[in-house]
């Protein structure tokens, strides 16, 4: 995405640390997204730019909030999907600006190539709607009931099991018997 932008000419700053007021100020910053930004962006940097911070989110928004979104969908047997959102104050909560569901071949798609189809999506999605992305143009909806939640966490019940060459079905087959031996 970074190469895309680029070569639209658009001034741009590929940035990884904590992003802070001055850091905005300093550079002129008019629009911030967040892809696979690891660091909660805080309030005071949200009052800063409203509605010009997106994230891109390989979840169907409101389901799989937070961390590990494709395997969580699995797990929980939600929608699959992609959502840009703009980014408020919780944890992929903010209003949804553009998203589409995944279909998944659970026999033949392992948790390896979800996650890579899930980011190409999410790339495509972006690159066909940039300028809309940019200009402000697509109206924010808001996210309907509460979805779920996930911290990083708690997929450490599942460590043990996780192989992303398995294919989805076959993780699934792992999650049931699991579930089965701890009697859960």
């Amino acid at each position: 995405m970074f190469n895309y932008l680029k070569n639209k000419n658009e001034n741009i700053i590929y940035f990884e640390n904590k992003i802070t007021p001055d850091f905005i100020k300093e550079n002129n910053i008019n629009l911030i997204i967040s892809y696979n930004y690891r660091i909660i962006i805080k309030p005071e940097i949200i009052n800063l730019l409203p509605h010009k911070i997106i994230n891109l989110h390989i979840s169907y928004l409101p389901y799989n909030r937070g961390a590990s979104p494709n395997i969580w969908s699995f797990i929980e047997n939600t929608p699959c999907g992609v959502t840009i959102h703009e980014i408020d104050s919780g944890i992929d909560t903010g209003d949804i600006l553009i998203q589409e569901q995944i279909k998944y071949d659970y026999e033949k798609e392992t948790l390896e190539t979800a996650y890579i189809k899930s980011n190409k999506k999410i790339q495509e999605l972006f690159c066909k709607n940039w300028n809309k992305l940019k200009n402000g143009q697509i109206i924010p909806q808001k996210q309907k009931n509460t979805g779920t939640f996930h911290l990083a966490k708690e997929l450490d019940n599942y460590k043990e099991i996780i192989d992303y060459k398995d294919t989805i079905k076959i993780f699934l087959e792992k999650i049931k018997n699991k579930s089965k031996t701890n009697g859960v």
